[in-house]
């Protein structure tokens, strides 16, 4: 992992984590073309690797914490009056209540599928096949959400699950994680502001906690030592503040528009490179 890679992968991260693009296939994408061009065989990604993807998901993370800072005091102020009272009643309570659904249906779902998520990180043409599917997914659901005359602006215990589920699925690089969850809130009747929301919001407890988790379980203290810890921390950095723009426009764009043009792009960058690394090898 050198300075410039490190770079370029925090940026590509910022931009895709937040976008309905799938961060984890273009982190794959960007790290194999570089192999690719570098004359370096396609193999398991090393620890080192493995360790840095996830501190530029702990980069964007922060970024998402700091964007809806409001929303997340809202609803843990909500949710503790909620404990009080024993009121439930409350949309942002209910909204926690919600977020923890989500994540609790999110770990049952993509634990099972990991080990597969992880070994899908070499086969980058497989991955290219997944973003297709996640494309055709973004612009079907943006044609089901025409047909749904009254759009909901709040979430709901069965759209929170079923949204969940949507979440655990896209552990495969390839399926955007806020793509398929955006898309499967409109399929639930969302409007794209509030499925959104509720994405990035949901985000948080995941990357979290495998922020946390993997490095306490899986990295050697002695052979992180031995890591380029100014590259690691200079794509951490990038990452957090491309993501954090990204959100703001993003956020902005989906209150307008649709995600055709992401449903597009995925099909199209999905069958390129699924081609191109089906030749390459």
């Amino acid at each position: 992992m050198n300075f410039i890679q490190a770079i370029l992968m925090g940026i590509v991260q910022g931009l895709s984590e937040f976008l309905p693009i799938s961060s984890s296939a273009h982190l794959v994408f960007t790290s194999n073309f570089y192999k690719v061009f570098k004359g370096i065989e396609i193999v398991q990604q090393s620890n080192e690797e493995v360790f840095f993807d996830i501190m530029v998901h702990l980069g964007t993370l922060i970024a998402v914490i700091i964007f809806f800072r409001k929303d997340i005091m809202q609803i843990l102020k909500a949710m503790w009056s909620a404990l009080k009272t024993k009121d439930w009643s409350n949309i942002e309570a209910k909204l926690g209540l919600y977020i923890i659904a989500g994540t609790i249906v999110t770990i049952a779902l993509a634990l099972p599928i990991n080990e597969i998520a992880e070994k899908l990180v070499y086969t980058p043409n497989i991955v290219g096949i997944l973003l297709f599917i996640t494309g055709f997914t973004l612009l079907y659901s943006e044609y089901m959400s025409k047909n749904i005359p009254a759009k909901k602006e709040n979430v709901d215990l069965k759209t929170s699950i079923l949204i969940g589920l949507a979440q655990g699925l896209a552990a495969l690089p390839g399926f955007s994680r806020s793509g398929w969850t955006i898309a499967t809130g409109l399929f639930c009747g969302l409007d794209r502001t509030t499925a959104a929301r509720y994405s990035f919001l949901l985000s948080i407890p995941i990357i979290l906690g495998a922020s946390m988790v993997y490095p306490l379980v899986k990295i050697d203290v002695h052979e992180a030592l031995q890591y380029n810890w100014e590259a690691i921390i200079a794509g951490t950095i990038v990452s957090g503040l491309v993501g954090y723009l990204c959100i703001k426009y993003f956020m902005k764009f989906i209150s307008k528009f649709s995600l055709a043009v992401f449903g597009y792009y995925c099909i199209i960058a999905g069958l390129a490179t699924a081609v191109f690394f089906t030749m390459y090898k």
